[in-house]
C-alpha cells in the first residue's frame, strides 16, 4: 500500500513537484472579512505506487465554513524563459521548468496523488456579505476511493483503501467588518484582439462579444479591475513598426468629402458591459504610437464609400491630417462617453506609452496635437523619467516601481505605479519564478505611499512580442521569449470563451484586500497607528519598492494583526 501525505499550505506557497512547501499548521488562523474571499491549498503526495495497479484517488470535502468551497487544481505550466539574466537572488529558481500557475476547475472534487510529486488543490471561500462573524473550524478531508475502474473497464477494489482518510483543519476567522470599497484605480490592459485570435472568431461578432463579456466580468467582479483599456481604435501597443494588429475598433469612422462623422453604437455596448460588471472607469487607447510617439495609431474609416486605413505608421504624429481628425473625433467622443455614463472624471486618456528621455521632443509635439482638445480630462502615461513631469508634459505620471523613488521625493500628487517585464530586479512583480509574497507585498507598499492607481499591461496578451503572430498561452508563456513567464497575461483563455484564473491573479487579489483592510484600520485607529503596525515585524524602516520584507511569514502575520485590531475596535 502506497503511503500518502496530505497537508494544508497558505495561498502564498508555490507548490513545485520536487519541493515540499511550508506547512500551514493544524488549527492555524486565517482571517477574512464578510464579502471577501479566503483561500488555502491542500497539498498532497504519494510515496510510491504498485506497478500495473490504478493510482489511488481521493475525494475532497471541505466542511465548517460559512460558504461552500470552490476547488481548483493548481496546474503546472511550462516556462523555458523564466527570467532575464539580470534577475536578482530572490527568485525561486532561474531554471526552466514547470511552474504552478493555472487554476483549473475540478470536474469532480477528487485528486489522484502521483508518486514523488507534490501537487495542490486551491480551495477558496467567497464569504457572504451577511455571514455571521466569528471563528469557524474548517475541516478539509481527503477520503480514499475504495473502488476504481481500470483502463480495461474492470472495477478494481482496494481493500487497503477502506476507511483511509486524511483530515486537515484550520480556523477561518470572519471579521464583523465589511471592508470599504476599493478606491485604488486598477487597470490591466485588455487585449480584445487576442481573444478573437485565440478563439478563432470574427472581431466584434456576436460570439466575440460573448467572450468579451466573460473576460470583462472576470476582470471587474473577480480581480478588482475597475478601469478597462477601451479600443475606440486598435490600440497602438506592442506592435512592430510598420506592422498591424488585428482590427478591433469600437468607433465607426466615416469621411465624406473631407468631413468626419462617427458611430458610437459598439462603444456604447462596450460601456454597458463595463458598467454591468463593476468597471467604473474607461481608459481610452493611446492617441500615438508606443516608445516615442512618432506616428499615429491604426484607424480604419469608410472614405467616400470605401473602407480603408486612414492613419498608421506611415502618418507622422504631428501631421495636419491627424490634427483635423482629432479636432472632430475627441469632442464627439467626449460627448458620447458622457451620454454613456462616463464623465470626464471616469475616463482616462493616453498620449503614448513608455516614452524615454530621448523622446521628450517627440512626445511634446504629439501632446500638442491633442492638449487643447483634452482640456479638463484625465491624462496618464506609463514612463520612468521624472523629466516628463518636471517639464509639465505629464501631469499624472505612472512611473515604474523601479523608478518611482524620484517621483515620491518630488511629492508628485495622486501618484500611480506600474510594473512590467523590465521590473525584474529587487522590486515586486508577478513572474512565475518569483515567490507569491513578492506579488502580494504591493498592497502594503501602495498603502504606505498613498498610491492612487496601479497599471499592468498584460491581462490577456496572447501574442508574440510586437504582435507578429498569436501564441498558445498554454505552451508559450513568454510571448516568444520576449518577457519572463507570468508577464504577458494574468488569466488563461478557458473553454467556452471564459477565462481561467491563475495563482498570480488570486494572490494579487489578496494584495488588494490587504490594501482595503489597512485603509479601514486607518479610519478606525489613524494613519500613525497603522504605519507602526506595518513596521512592527519588518526588518527595515522605511520600506521602499526595493527594500521590503521577503517571504510569506510577514504578510500572513500582518493580515492577522490587522484583522485583530479592526475587530477590537468594532467589538
Amino acid at each position: 500500500m502506497a503511503r500518502y501525505e496530505f497537508f494544508l499550505a497558505s495561498s502564498l506557497e508555490k507548490v513545485f513537484p520536487a519541493q515540499r512547501p511550508a506547512v500551514l499548521s493544524d488549527g492555524a488562523r486565517l482571517s477574512v472579512w464578510r464579502g471577501a474571499r479566503a483561500a488555502v491549498q491542500l497539498v498532497y503526495r504519494a510515496d510510491d505506487a504498485a506497478p500495473g495497479m490504478p493510482v489511488q484517488s481521493f475525494t475532497i470535502e471541505a466542511d465548517g465554513a460559512p460558504a461552500p468551497a470552490v476547488l481548483r487544481a493548481v496546474e503546472l505550466m511550462p516556462s523555458d524563459y523564466p527570467c532575464y539574466e539580470s534577475a536578482d537572488e530572490h527568485y525561486i529558481t532561474k531554471e526552466p521548468g514547470l511552474f504552478p500557475d493555472l487554476l483549473a476547475p475540478l470536474e469532480a472534487p477528487a485528486v489522484t496523488p502521483l508518486p514523488r510529486q507534490y501537487r495542490s488543490v486551491w480551495l477558496s471561500w467567497d464569504i457572504p456579505a451577511d455571514a455571521a462573524p466569528g471563528a469557524y473550524e474548517v475541516a478539509v478531508t481527503a477520503r480514499a476511493v475504495e473502488e476504481q475502474r481500470m483502463p480495461n473497464g474492470v472495477l478494481y477494489r482496494d481493500a487497503d483503501a477502506a476507511g483511509l482518510a486524511f483530515t486537515c483543519r484550520f480556523t477561518l476567522c470572519v471579521g464583523r467588518a465589511r471592508l470599504p470599497a476599493q478606491t485604488l484605480l486598477h487597470t490591466e490592459w485588455f487585449h480584445a484582439d487576442c481573444l478573437a485570435s485565440y478563439y478563432g472568431v470574427a472581431p466584434l461578432s456576436e460570439e466575440h462579444w460573448r467572450i468579451l463579456e466573460n473576460f470583462i466580468r472576470a476582470a471587474g467582479e473577480e480581480h478588482g479591475i475597475n478601469m478597462l483599456l477601451t479600443p475606440v481604435f486598435t490600440p497602438p501597443l506592442d506592435t512592430a513598426v510598420n506592422g498591424e494588429r488585428l482590427t478591433v475598433q469600437l468607433v465607426d469612422v466615416r469621411r465624406d468629402a473631407g468631413v468626419y462623422s462617427f458611430g458610437f453604437e459598439k462603444l456604447g455596448r462596450w460601456a454597458g458591459l463595463c458598467r454591468r460588471h463593476g468597471v467604473e472607469y474607461l481608459e481610452i487607447a493611446h492617441l500615438f504610437t508606443q516608445w516615442g510617439a512618432h506616428a499615429t495609431p491604426k484607424i480604419m474609416a469608410v472614405v467616400d464609400g470605401q473602407e480603408r486605413r486612414i492613419f498608421g505608421w506611415d502618418v507622422p504624429a504631428a501631421s495636419a491630417e491627424y490634427r483635423a481628425f482629432l479636432e472632430a473625433f475627441l469632442p464627439a467622443l467626449r460627448t458620447a462617453l458622457e451620454g454613456m455614463g462616463y464623465d470626464k472624471e471616469h475616463v482616462y486618456y493616453h498620449i503614448s506609452d513608455e516614452p524615454s528621455p530621448e523622446h521628450l521632443d517627440s512626445y511634446r509635439a504629439a501632446k500638442a496635437q491633442a492638449e487643447d482638445l483634452l482640456e479638463g480630462c484625465q491624462v496618464i502615461d506609463a514612463l520612468s523619467s521624472l523629466e516628463f513631469y518636471r517639464q509639465g508634459l505629464v501631469r499624472q505620471p505612472v512611473p515604474a516601481n523601479d523608478h518611482i523613488q524620484p517621483f515620491i521625493d518630488a511629492q508628485v500628487p495622486g501618484l500611480w505605479v506600474y510594473y512590467c517585464c523590465a521590473q525584474s530586479s529587487l522590486v515586486p512583480n508577478r513572474f512565475f519564478a518569483m515567490e507569491s509574497a513578492r506579488n502580494r507585498i504591493m498592497g502594503v507598499l501602495m498603502y504606505l505611499y498613498g498610491i492612487k492607481g496601479f497599471l499592468h499591461w498584460g491581462y490577456n496578451f496572447y501574442n508574440s512580442k510586437f504582435s507578429l503572430h498569436p501564441v498558445d498561452p498554454y505552451r508559450v508563456t513568454h510571448a516568444d521569449y520576449a518577457f519572463p513567464s507570468g508577464d504577458p497575461f494574468l488569466v488563461y483563455p478557458g473553454p467556452d470563451g471564459a477565462p481561467l484564473s491563475s495563482v498570480r491573479a488570486e494572490v494579487q487579489d489578496d494584495a488588494l484586500l490587504d490594501l482595503r483592510a489597512l485603509r479601514l484600520l486607518e479610519q478606525l485607529a489613524g494613519r500613525a497607528f497603522v504605519e507602526e503596525l506595518i513596521y512592527a515585524d519588518a526588518e527595515m524602516r522605511p520600506m521602499t519598492f526595493r527594500d521590503y520584507p521577503r517571504g510569506a511569514g510577514y504578510l500572513l502575520a500582518l493580515r492577522e494583526r490587522v484583522a485583530a485590531e479592526i475587530e477590537s475596535r468594532l467589538a
